[in-house]
């Protein structure tokens, strides 16, 4: 089968905070309003003296191939903007080395919001690299929440593909997760000689609910799992080895389920199931701590939640409920309080057109 082509410390706070706003316009259209969201101007955070130098003056292009950096990997796109904000901004205030990591994004708006961040975040290291909407867009299945239908949530299956090949290890985040620690201790998981990406995993969680009968009851389908302790793992908090993600060609393992997937229904959640299929039981462990995951409630309702028992690096608010919706509607849940300090958002009005 040919290969799939890519869908185009808190330390030194050094409040540089600009106390102008910033008036960064974002449209989306509904009706005859155009809905515009204004950013203020992050702080920029210096290194501490024990960082390494990414940065040279003779090659800055150099730094988005530093095995120095923690190359960090997000998707971008207009819905979901106001958490990505709030996520950069918290990675940047927890690291060590905040001018050691490079973002990475992946858009479908790649100019408009490319620019919102730079605006916002005119110290950043990033790239933003152009998701093609279309050539995923045909392998995706209705699931039971139409926001896990999203093109662009699937852009993680193309990383390999979309980063440049000097890009090795990255740290995939999702949009709607806050971080409370140093992004470089979860970027140095290791990995053993084997495993293509660690993430944390939940094996008291019910695996079989994750696909449907009619895979379990085909043989030649539910035996994929046979000698493997497979386990949940959620794939909004992931540390993956690019090179051998490219050399085991994991995106078309991922699209053949996909397929499979259009010619009978074997599982109901979007983007998830594929990744189990092909990676659990065979991944890294993660510390728990690392993905304090379910924070916006389930598929349905979005209900408030609890942190699961221990200690947390990253609150995660996978789920219906986001922070910044429930926070706007004045029914926050008691966690979504741990967001609103990273929310960049000024105002929000709305222009008659």
């Amino acid at each position: 089968m040919p290969r799939p082509s890519p869908p185009q410390k808190q330390r030194h706070h050094h409040h540089h905070l600009s106390l102008f706003l910033l008036a960064v316009l974002l449209h989306s259209f509904t009706g005859n309003a155009a809905t515009t969201q204004q950013f203020r101007e992050a702080p920029k955070f210096y290194n501490s003296p024990i960082c390494a130098s990414i940065s040279t003056a003779a090659a800055a292009a150099a730094e988005f191939c530093s095995n120095e950096a923690v190359h960090v990997a997000m998707t971008l796109d207009a819905a979901y903007l106001r958490g990505s904000m709030a996520a950069i901004l918290s990675v940047l205030q927890h690291s060590s080395c905040p001018e050691n990591i490079v973002f990475h994004f992946v858009s479908s708006s790649s100019d408009l919001l490319g620019s919102i961040i730079s605006k916002s975040f005119p110290y950043l290291k990033f790239r933003v690299y152009a998701f093609d909407d279309s050539a995923v867009s045909g392998l995706i299945s209705p699931s039971i929440r139409t926001a896990l239908d999203c093109p662009l949530n699937y852009a993680r299956n193309y990383l390999a593909n979309l980063l440049p090949p000097c890009v090795q290890r990255v740290v995939y985040l999702d949009s709607d997760l806050v971080l409370v620690d140093d992004i470089a201790k979860l970027s140095a998981t290791p990995l053993g000689d084997r495993a293509v990406l660690a993430a944390p995993e939940y094996c008291n969680a019910n695996f079989t609910s994750y696909f449907t009968p009619t895979f379990w009851s085909n043989p030649s389908l539910s035996l994929i799992f046979a000698g493997r302790e497979a386990c949940y793992f959620n794939t909004g908090v992931m540390v993956i080895d690019l090179q051998r993600w490219r050399d085991g060609d994991y995106t078309t393992k991922i699209v053949e389920w996909m397929e499979l997937q259009k010619r009978m229904r074997i599982y109901d959640l979007g983007s998830l199931p594929p990744f189990l299929l092909v990676f659990a039981g065979n991944i890294a462990p993660v510390d728990h701590r690392w993905n304090q995951h379910g924070l916006g409630g389930d598929n349905f309702r979005g209900l408030c939640r609890d942190l699961h028992p221990g200690p947390a690096s990253l609150l995660h608010w996978s789920g219906k409920g986001k922070p910044w919706a429930r926070l706007d509607a004045n029914r926050p849940c008691p966690l979504d309080e741990l967001w609103a300090p990273y929310d960049l958002l000024q105002t929000q009005f709305v222009l008659e057109s």
